[in-house]
């Protein structure tokens, strides 16, 4: 006789297949896809053993094994949790949460905060003039802030260009752009140490890289040495923009 199925079992499968595939996706973001890889396989190999196969000997291993591995699941995941309560406790409690899990539909800025930062970066991809735009989008980014020099100031091309002038003494640090005014400049981020960033970019790349893996924040890069315009989002770069690219990529709903 065929086991008992329902609509209700039908959405639990659908919900936790859904779940996994935001877990790849974050994963797959801050650079632990192939630990989160292993960490699967070795779940369908524990419900095999245990619950198809009932091997008692090597399922009661594997039990063990399950029950001690969820606080090294807890330190090897410890940037993926920490992000996921930053989610859950940022300004947009619920509808952070409801993002997570379905989507944001909602634009990420609109042109008249934008325009002044297009403008910018092209004038400084012109002059060769470095720069590291960081825009925030869900997670709050106060840690981030608190390292520089806070400016609160509206989104304003001659001051985006002047912060980042080479004699400037902020033009080494981030700017931090948040609810479309400029929060503060100067700031630090956490440097990315991931392998497969190419090696011809610089620190500004690692640090944009960083923030992208650790927060939702989206970076925009403008190189000192070629003076190429690039964005890091959501652990992926996109190199050598052209202006109409980057502010598609500003303007453009989140997926």
């Amino acid at each position: 006789m065929f086991f008992d199925f329902s609509v209700k079992d039908l959405i639990d499968i659908l919900l936790v297949a859904y779940l996994l595939y935001k877990t790849y996706k974050l994963m797959k973001s801050s650079g632990s896809i192939n630990i989160f890889i292993g960490l699967l396989v070795f779940i369908i190999i524990w419900i095999i053993v245990s619950q198809v196969l009932q091997m008692r000997l090597l399922g009661s291993i594997f039990d063990k094994l399950v029950s001690v591995g969820v606080i090294a699941v807890i330190v090897l995941f410890q940037d993926e949790i920490r992000r996921f309560l930053l989610t859950l406790g940022s300004r947009h409690r619920t509808s952070s949460l409801f993002r997570f899990l379905w989507g944001n539909s909602e634009e990420t800025s609109d042109k008249e905060a934008i325009m002044p930062i297009v403008l910018a970066c092209i004038n400084m991809s012109k002059g060769k003039v470095g720069a590291l735009i960081v825009i925030e989008k869900d997670i709050p980014l106060e840690e981030i802030v608190n390292t520089g020099d806070t400016i609160d100031a509206n989104i304003n091309q001659r001051l985006i260009e002047n912060i980042f002038f080479k004699n400037s003494p902020l033009h080494d640090g981030a700017m931090i752009i948040s609810n479309k005014r400029i929060r503060a400049a100067g700031c630090i981020l956490p440097v990315s140490h991931n392998l497969d960033i190419p090696k011809e970019l610089g620190l500004r790349h690692r640090a944009a890289m960083g923030v992208s893996q650790e927060t939702d924040a989206m970076a925009i890069i403008v190189s000192e040495e070629t003076g190429g315009i690039s964005i890091a989002y959501k652990g992926e770069f996109h190199l050598r923009l052209t202006p109409e690219e980057l502010e598609r990529m500003l303007t453009q709903k989140e997926e």
